[in-house]
């Protein structure tokens, strides 16, 4: 008789694992963990063939060094910096991620996210409601009409490209800077490309992170680069928390530079109770107050493209256990 594989769904997903076995029920047993830290893992994941893991929690190297027989992990979703993938590889254990799952929910997210701040709605809504100053447009101003203001993306890839349609056809200037992208997509796309992020700084009036965290893009976006940006800009992250150093946002708005930022992702999440950008976000005296809007790393939800990323991290699995060529590996 043939030996079942198991295949082990780490966090996030919680009861029955109906669409995991939707695609491997015939060749595999799917076991739910629903951990909330990697320590609950223990003894639940070793004898794992396939590992499914979502971005609640990270899988280091003192878990992947218990995997006995493990042929992937699969990070279902866009983001890899939660695991110790250059370890796995050393372990001889495939990691690949779900590049595709989101990519309109995000790229809609980013960009609801901008027009909120860039057309005062987040602001006068919350000014209106804890009933402070004048029922009329003179709170907000000024703004300015969307059509030629410049929208700078940091990281063309399938989410930065969606956006940039989308900025497009709201009659802004697209502007992006990624120096891993071949020649031709800004002809491809129609808009116009900047070799260094000072350049886009220089020039964004808004700008949408959509590039990984690595080495080179941790706290890319420090006091230093806001500083940089144009008066009465505005910053969206929807991308990885500590891409941002978020402690530099309340000072920034302070200081009428930056106008507002909208943030889905942090560098801890939830953050702690004394997280600068979070205090200056709840303190109604903070003139950050009305000009943050923080969300709960959901830019990626919806109903269908939670479904998308369970079937595709689980097509992933069935692969890589029917010993077929894996793809979107990471590492």
């Amino acid at each position: 008789m043939n030996k079942r594989f198991q295949v082990v769904v780490t966090d996030l997903v919680t009861g029955n694992p109906e669409p995991e076995c939707r695609i491997l029920g015939d060749l595999a047993d799917v076991r739910v963990v629903a951990a909330t830290t990697e320590d609950e893992l223990a003894g639940k994941i070793e004898d794992a063939d396939a590992v499914m893991i979502y971005h609640t929690m990270i899988l280091t190297r003192r878990t992947i060094e218990r995997l006995r027989h493990c042929k992937l992990i699969i990070r279902c979703g866009v983001g890899y910096d939660n695991i110790d993938h250059l370890f796995a590889r050393s372990c001889g254990i495939s990691v690949a991620n779900v590049p595709d799952y989101g990519t309109e929910e995000v790229a809609d997210a980013a960009l609801g996210m901008a027009l909120c701040l860039m057309r005062g709605i987040a602001f006068l809504n919350g000014r209106l409601r804890d009933g402070k100053g004048p029922w009329t447009w003179r709170q907000v101003a000024p703004l300015h009409r969307l059509r030629e203001r410049v929208f700078g993306i940091v990281g063309l890839g399938r989410i930065g490209s969606a956006v940039a349609v989308r900025a497009k056809a709201l009659g802004m200037e697209v502007v992006f800077c990624d120096p891993y992208k071949p020649d031709g997509y800004d002809r491809a796309l129609g808009i116009r490309r900047l070799e260094t992020l000072a350049e886009l700084l220089g020039q964004a009036h808004v700008v949408s992170l959509h590039c990984p965290l690595t080495s080179e893009t941790d706290r890319l976006i420090n006091a230093a680069a806001l500083e940089k940006m144009p008066q009465r800009s505005y910053l969206v992250n929807t991308a990885r928390g500590a891409i941002v150093d978020t402690a530099a946002i309340p000072n920034a708005i302070a200081s009428g530079g930056l106008a507002g930022a909208a943030i889905d992702v942090l560098p801890l999440e939830p953050p702690l109770e004394d997280d600068p950008l979070v205090l200056a976000w709840r303190n109604p005296e903070h003139p950050a107050h009305n000009r943050v809007i923080l969300n709960p790393h959901t830019a990626f939800y919806s109903e269908e493209g939670l479904i998308d990323m369970r079937l595709k991290g689980a097509e992933a699995c069935r692969r890589a256990l029917e010993g077929l060529p894996l793809r979107n590996v990471v590492n």
